[in-house]
């Protein structure tokens, strides 16, 4: 573990406040929830994502989906890619999502593009023909669902079975 060299105070309510930098560094936002570890006397927190307790029922999903339709599928939380199928897998698996990707996400948009160079993870571009399914759960945007293709083939149904897999997660949060 290393050291930031910073250090703060708790209030009298308990609080401490994680440093901007920090946040930002972290991609950590207003309003997200943090998983607090203690291991003897050193707390750990961890940015919490609901999504990752699903990642194996994900995964077994996107694998089944994907080789009936033959195209690349992923899903992600708020941070990074939790699960994927198809060619892609070394490529994106648990790799940062890019300020795109999580800006459709923040903006709760379906997007749907033909054969377009587009950035999903940081630092790695692609053309691709895609169609991307925010995952929406109790009202908060906490990841998507994202099938891509080499070609301009992916059809009005594989749309829909990407927007079903990403409504079928957020219900899955919600219970």
């Amino acid at each position: 573990m290393k050291t930031t060299g910073v250090v703060r105070r708790i209030d009298d309510l308990g609080r401490i406040v994680i440093p901007k930098e920090i946040r930002r560094t972290l991609r950590i936002h207003d309003g997200e929830s943090l998983e607090i570890f203690v291991d003897n006397e050193i707390i750990t927190l961890k940015k919490y994502s609901s999504l990752s307790e699903l990642t194996n029922i994900s995964r077994i999903l996107i694998d089944s989906i994907s080789k009936e339709v033959n195209k690349s599928i992923f899903i992600t939380d708020r941070d990074t890619v939790i699960a994927i199928s198809g060619n892609s897998k070394k490529k994106y698996i648990n790799k940062n999502i890019s300020s795109y990707l999580e800006q459709i996400i923040n903006d709760r948009k379906k997007i749907r593009s033909s054969c377009t160079n587009v950035e999903f993870v940081d630092k790695i571009e692609e053309k691709c023909s895609y169609v991307i399914s925010p995952i929406i759960a109790s009202g908060d945007a906490v990841g998507a669902v994202v099938i891509i293709s080499d070609e301009d083939d992916i059809t009005e149904d594989e749309e829909k079975l990407v927007r079903i897999v990403a409504e079928f997660l957020g219900k899955h949060i919600e219970e």
